[in-house]
């Protein structure tokens, strides 16, 4: 009896299973195909695969992955580019009476569950949740707006925009920053240039929107609306994007190691301190010559268009240059120059000079959020400690200065006017341009005081 089960023909694909086909092949010829239908089912071939080929560097796939994260970026940094306009209609008191410290902790939360929940976002992406942490944070962001339409006061307000909106651009943020090296090598600076400027748009886009639809169809409308946008546009990398394989091991959430190597911690330090001055730019730029009579109150909802439009070219071409002379010529002299013009704007006196100002810093401080990938690949000899490294130094050191940019300087210009606009500028600045020469000791201890030295 064994031997003639032994002997039994496996059952069609498709044929019912307790069938016998008539014409079976014999048993020795049998004996390969179920050998191999037993490996298959023993070792499945895994959805996404772990050895890797190196990056082709350019291709349809690889530049709809540039597309794709240009509108990951245009819903995570582009919405946190925005927070200036809600800054400015918060201030006016429609909604609650708050000091301009309380409105900006929204902002400064917001943007500190982007690095935080990319802390914990890394090791799920190496898992293979890519599309998951995509579809999740797509939900997230589209639920917080729709929430925020129906907020009247303060806590609601930091619930669903701070941490609801926060959370889901932080499961954006990660991923976007992760793939594009397994997509690009030598072009990797100018794709990711073109992918961060992807949150200059939101930053254009979405202050308009919200501006033009304020007076007409009111906040709460308006809020749906870029709700709606949002979520829709986050269908393009939902639907295109992909891993291209699955590392071996999911990175630790710590890397001993980065804590004794010089150029690393420098760097971290010195993103942190650049964006704690760069933030007060970002929450105050609109509403600063509002307050102080240069502009009137529709011009200011633009300057925030305005600031995002300039930092969209600063994304994309000191990103594409970066990839002939390096990142750190590229960071040093921008970082300084951002900080030079962050103190100019106490000289401020005239719409010209407002303008102009907003242009110039636009421009110029576009490498704090496009570079840091390009650096920190630049300074990780371990391709597989990448992942947490950037983790680690945006989760837990860079993430502080957003608690540390708008609020402070909210609180240092009171509640009662006048405001004190000449100390947080003051702060601005003086941040801004201390982490320009952080960069460049950075440049030096990597590539030596050679001008003309790729570093």
């Amino acid at each position: 009896m064994s031997a003639m089960m032994q002997n039994k023909t496996p059952p069609e694909a498709g044929s019912d299973t307790n069938s016998v086909s008539v014409g079976a092949k014999t048993p020795s010829e049998l004996q390969p195909q179920l050998a191999s239908q037993q490996e298959t089912t023993q070792t499945p071939t895994p959805a996404i695969p772990t050895v890797h080929s190196p990056p082709p560097d350019g291709g349809l796939l690889a530049w709809l992955h540039v597309l794709g994260g240009c509108m990951l970026f245009f819903n995570s940094w582009g919405l946190l580019n925005t927070f200036g306009v809600y800054q400015t209609y918060y201030e006016s008191g429609v909604m609650f009476e708050r000091s301009s410290s309380a409105i900006s902790w929204i902002g400064g939360i917001q943007a500190y569950l982007v690095f935080m929940v990319g802390l914990f976002a890394g090791p799920i992406y190496d898992r293979g949740y890519f599309k998951s942490l995509i579809v999740f944070g797509s939900f997230a962001i589209a639920f917080g707006h729709m929430m925020l339409s129906v907020c009247h006061e303060y806590w609601q307000v930091l619930l669903s925009q701070g941490i609801v909106v926060g959370i889901g651009a932080g499961c954006l943020f990660v991923p976007c920053a992760s793939i594009m090296p397994a997509y690009f090598s030598s072009k990797l600076g100018l794709a990711m240039g073109i992918a961060s400027s992807g949150s200059s748009f939101g930053g254009v886009i979405y202050p308009i929107v919200l501006s033009r639809l304020l007076d007409r169809v009111g906040f709460p409308w308006a809020v749906r609306v870029i709700g709606f946008i949002a979520f829709g546009t986050l269908a393009i990398p939902m639907t295109i994007m992909r891993m291209r394989f699955k590392v071996p091991k999911a990175r630790a959430l710590l890397d001993s190691t980065a804590l004794t190597d010089w150029p690393y911690v420098i760097f971290v330090l010195a993103t942190m301190v650049g964006f704690t001055g760069l933030n007060v730019g970002i929450f105050y730029m609109g509403f600063y010559p509002f307050n102080r009579g240069i502009i009137d109150g529709q011009l200011s909802f633009y300057f925030v268009a305005i600031f995002n439009a300039a930092s969209t070219v600063g994304r994309i071409i000191p990103n594409a240059i970066s990839d002939k002379v390096g990142p750190f010529n590229i960071m040093a002299p921008c970082s300084l120059i951002t900080g030079v013009l962050l103190f100019c704007m106490v000289a401020m006196r005239y719409e010209a000079d407002a303008i102009a100002l907003t242009v110039l810093i636009g421009f110029f401080s576009g490498v704090f959020i496009a570079m840091p990938p390009v650096c920190f690949s630049a300074l990780t000899k371990d391709r597989s400690k990448l992942g947490t490294r950037v983790g680690m130094g945006f989760g837990i050191v860079i993430a502080i200065s957003m608690l540390l940019g708008g609020p402070v300087a909210g609180a240092i210009l009171g509640r009662e006017e006048p405001l004190h606009w000449i100390g947080a500028w003051v702060y601005a600045g003086t941040f801004a341009t201390a982490s320009g020469f952080m960069y460049a000791v950075i440049r030096v201890m990597r590539s030596g005081y050679g001008l003309k030295v790729k570093g």
